[in-house]
């Protein structure tokens, strides 16, 4: 048999989903795991939403759509960006998708060339350096460790650049550090990003989920709007991860070839998902600041039960994810004499041992934390941390 796709079988795959799926996997042999792995607000879909999708195919709008999207639907993301982020887009320059993942792949899609790099500051979400090698291109990591705030700065960009710079990928609130880049911080990057004539994927699908700061899209800036493709979706905004609905909203000379990748590629995402989402720009955001307000008490509950930590966590200003240092307890061993050399050691022994699965932070580009996700149960959490405080206080 002739060889499958080099470029395929380089990528890795995705820790986050591989602890989830084993976590499932696990609860179906009738173990008992809690799982704070996964991305997923605990909450469920609001009925408008509901309703919207029930209507749409009750009035049959199940047929072909453009490769981009509804236009109705597309009109409404417009007035949103413009009303909630102070962004100018025609309609014609959104582009929906199958979820945010999809819009990040698409974007990455319509700039990469071979031997182009994209900056990814660092920790990072485990998808982009896998989609940018897998495209052609070489991420260039920039580190943002937690006496940085885990955030990078604009003298951090200009030294990373070189003549095969071809964007910086921003995730503004970030998974997994929760970190959140004030205005005047993105301000200053987007001077070095214009200075720097590069383009700037700015994914913004935490954007509701900020404490005691506000959000601020990269697109605003002057020489922004016409380098920057915003990233986003209703996946955690409006608990619909298995909708997989999201959109790009991009300048309108790469919307037209995310258009063109979207017709031979997946066309259009589902238009029930999409009637779904224009249910969801259309109702108010009750629901947002109720889940707002949960996770921020989850967020005081997950900091003080792991202020036990040799080194405490840095409080996350925005999503719903705690980066827990734990760097200080490897070289230790368990009970049964496993010794933890790394996160992923760490992660392994914890969920084998105790039946609580959390992501490495290997996974992420910094091998010295581990991601908890809050958006769960108080119940789950409660007992989540119970069994983390237990591991860690047995370790010799």
């Amino acid at each position: 048999m002739k060889p499958l796709s080099d470029r395929t079988q380089n990528i890795a795959a995705s820790l986050t989903v591989a602890i989830d799926t084993m976590a499932k996997q696990m609860i179906a042999e009738g173990k008992d795991v809690v799982s704070l792995g996964a991305g997923e607000p605990d909450f469920g879909t609001p009925k408008p939403i509901q309703d919207a999708a029930i209507d749409a195919i009750r009035e049959g709008k199940t047929r072909y759509t453009a490769p981009v999207g509804i236009l109705e639907v597309r009109k409404a993301v417009a007035k949103k960006l413009e009303e909630e982020n102070g962004l100018h887009y025609d309609a014609s320059q959104i582009i929906m998708t199958s979820g945010a993942k999809h819009a990040v792949f698409n974007a990455l899609a319509a700039l990469i060339n071979p031997g182009d790099e994209v900056i990814i500051p660092a920790p990072y979400w485990v998808t982009y350096p896998e989609l940018v090698k897998w495209l052609g291109g070489t991420p260039v990591f920039v580190e943002a460790g937690i006496e940085k705030g885990f955030k990078i700065d604009a003298e951090d960009l200009r030294k990373a650049c070189t003549p095969r710079t071809k964007a910086i990928l921003l995730n503004n609130p970030c998974n997994p550090t929760g970190a959140v880049y004030s205005k005047s911080e993105l301000e200053a990057l987007a001077k070095e990003i214009v200075a720097q004539d590069i383009y700037c994927i700015s994914d913004e699908v935490y954007e509701y989920f900020v404490y005691d700061t506000e959000f601020t899209s990269a697109a605003v800036f002057p020489g922004m709007a016409e380098r920057t493709i915003v990233i986003n979706g209703f996946s955690k905004s409006h608990c619909m991860t298995g909708w997989r609905i999201g959109y790009d909203a991009a300048p309108a000379p790469i919307a037209k070839i995310i258009g063109k990748i979207q017709g031979q590629a997946t066309h259009h995402p589902s238009n029930v998902a999409q009637y779904a989402a224009l249910g969801a720009l259309s109702m108010d955001k009750s629901n947002v600041h109720a889940m707002q307000a949960a996770f921020r008490k989850r967020r005081a509950y997950m900091l003080e039960r792991t202020s036990f930590l040799s080194t405490k966590p840095r409080a996350p200003e925005g999503a719903f994810y705690l980066f827990a240092p734990v760097s200080d307890y490897y070289g230790k061993k368990t009970p049964d004499g496993r010794v933890i050399a790394n996160s992923i050691d760490f992660c392994s022994a914890l969920l084998e041992s105790k039946g609580l699965a959390i992501v490495p932070g290997a996974a992420f580009g910094d091998d010295s934390c581990v991601r908890f996700s809050y958006a769960a149960s108080d119940e789950n959490l409660a007992k989540a941390c119970d069994r983390f405080e237990a591991f860690v206080k047995e370790l010799s």
